[in-house]
């Protein structure tokens, strides 16, 4: 008889620390290690990295990574408690590209270029919901 997985989720509630977004790329390759979905690690680690440096540097709360499968898919996702959306992950397609010489402001326009889906879901105040924004991306097939 065939078993089914159940789909599964984590989520990481990250202080406002340098050090957290390392802390949360480690939980990352954990997880897909133990869900035996090691060959999704670089993609998911870089979309990862670029939602979590970009909720570090341009927040001023504490942040957490999501990490949830979504028939068939990863979904890699960050929280934050500020509402503004990123002009890179505003509808449609981006008006500027960045200079490829830039040090800053590529990391958004990499998530989308390295993600099958990218979007942003923005969180009002409703009972027990901290507010804020959820960018997410996806990659890949998640394996049955």
């Amino acid at each position: 008889m065939a078993t089914v997985s159940p789909s599964w989720n984590y989520t990481l509630h990250l202080p406002r620390d340098p050090r957290a977004p390392g802390v949360a790329r480690t939980t990352l390759r954990a997880v897909l290690a133990a869900h035996d979905l090691t060959q999704l690690t670089p993609t998911a680690e870089l979309l990862a990295s670029e939602l979590l440096t970009n909720a570090h540097q341009h927040t001023t709360g504490p942040y957490a990574l999501r990490v949830l499968d979504l028939a068939g898919r990863l979904r890699v996702g960050v929280w934050d408690g500020d509402v503004r959306v990123p002009p890179g992950f505003k509808g449609g397609a981006p008006d500027d590209v960045p200079d490829a010489e830039a040090e800053h402001g590529c990391g958004l326009h990499l998530v989308r270029g390295c993600a099958d889906a990218w979007g942003v879901s923005v969180l009002r105040e409703l009972g027990a919901s901290r507010g804020g924004k959820l960018l997410w991306a996806e990659c890949g097939a998640v394996a049955p």
